[in-house]
């Protein structure tokens, strides 16, 4: 183990003991959390479930949502903003799904190495590493490691990524950093971190937990 998977250790340690073991909500089969991630680019948790509800409510099944009128769907999931274009994102990655499949089912996925799942979500317009990363990791249960803003922020501060690195190579970065087991709460507690203590606008390094493990906090 290098120093900085030794480093991403100790920061994965000491915020378990700060925020202890996350669980987020249950999860969601693979099709309804790749249609939830589309809807939540751009916008927040709470408008992001407002319009999914909205779309569950409006359509009985996936199937329904794919074949229906487009302004239907888009007047359906306008609370999660930039409904014109996610909309017709979701019935074509629906539709295209549906022709390589013949159904809306991705419980496949799960027994795929995740390299090959990862790869057959993203070949799809509008599904990228961070989409795709959400689907296997809380549908699937899959080693997986999702980048957000506020995981690319954070890591970003802390010194565990390259300052100039994309968030599209952030993804097998910090991946390599920590364990496969670790993936699911790590992402959840940086959030967490990223959202209450190492906000975008102000990093308040006084109340935060792993300011001696931080670049950032060492340098103030």
């Amino acid at each position: 183990m290098n120093l900085l998977a030794k480093r991403a250790a100790k920061i994965h340690e000491r915020l378990l003991e700060f925020y202890g073991e996350p669980i987020w909500r249950n999860p969601l089969p693979a099709i309804d959390e790749l249609v939830s991630t589309i809807l939540s680019q751009n916008t927040n948790d709470v408008n992001r479930d407002r319009a999914f509800n909205a779309l569950r409510a409006k359509f009985p099944t996936w199937e329904a949502v794919r074949d229906a009128k487009t302004r239907d769907v888009i007047d359906a999931i306008r609370p999660a903003g930039l409904a014109n274009q996610k909309g017709p994102r979701i019935q074509q990655v629906l539709k295209s799904i549906t022709e390589e499949r013949g159904n809306l089912d991705l419980s496949f996925l799960g027994d795929l190495p995740v390299d090959e799942a990862k790869e057959w979500l993203t070949k799809f317009n509008g599904v990228g590493p961070k989409t795709a990363a959400i689907v296997l990791c809380f549908a699937l249960g899959k080693p997986a490691f999702p980048v957000d803003t506020h995981i690319y922020r954070v890591t970003g501060r802390i010194g565990l990524r390259p300052e100039k690195m994309t968030v599209e190579q952030a993804h097998p970065h910090l991946e390599g950093l920590l364990p496969p087991e670790a993936y699911y709460a790590a992402h959840l507690n940086i959030i967490r971190l990223g959202r209450e203590i190492c906000t975008a606008r102000k990093a308040f390094c006084e109340k935060c937990p792993i300011k001696k493990l931080c670049d950032y906090g060492k340098s103030r």
